[in-house]
């Protein structure tokens, strides 16, 4: 009886899988960036290294590899476990990679942005100084010579 292709396993669990992918495919593939415009882009633009290595959006990844980009500000390092060059489910593409990334730190944890009621206009001198000592720069009134 003949095995009908659709009904062949879906992934890279093949032997005739392939030794190695793209980068941008991949990390579209394994579902880490959203397109792979947005892959090709990230690469170009110095945020995605291989191995320590800035990476070309063409440069191959294999099994082994360590993979480390940056996205909303924060560093992500994957190890490729498993090559996949189709985009596939999020149960299986958490399958292609161990994610060793430090945790994000909590929004609570982040300092308040200063907010300026609209309008306001310039700060005076006085506020500038205020301001500038509670961002922790500038000259203090103790310091003047």
């Amino acid at each position: 009886m003949a095995v009908h292709p659709r009904s062949a396993p879906s992934g890279n669990s093949a032997p005739d899988a392939p030794a190695s992918a793209r980068i941008d495919v991949w990390l579209w593939s394994v579902r880490q960036i959203k397109s792979r415009s947005a892959a090709t882009s990230a690469c170009k633009a110095g945020h995605v290294r291989i191995n320590g290595e800035t990476a070309k959006p063409a440069q191959h990844v294999s099994v082994g590899d360590e993979v480390r980009y940056r996205v909303d500000g924060f560093d992500r390092l994957l190890t490729v476990t498993r090559i996949l060059t189709k985009r596939v489910g999020a149960p299986i593409a958490r399958t292609a990679y161990i994610d060793s990334s430090p945790p994000r730190p909590s929004p609570l944890d982040a300092p308040a942005a200063i907010i300026r009621d609209r309008g306001a206009g310039r700060p005076t001198k006085k506020e500038r100084r205020q301001l500038d000592a509670l961002m922790g720069g500038g000259r203090h009134q103790d310091d003047r010579a």
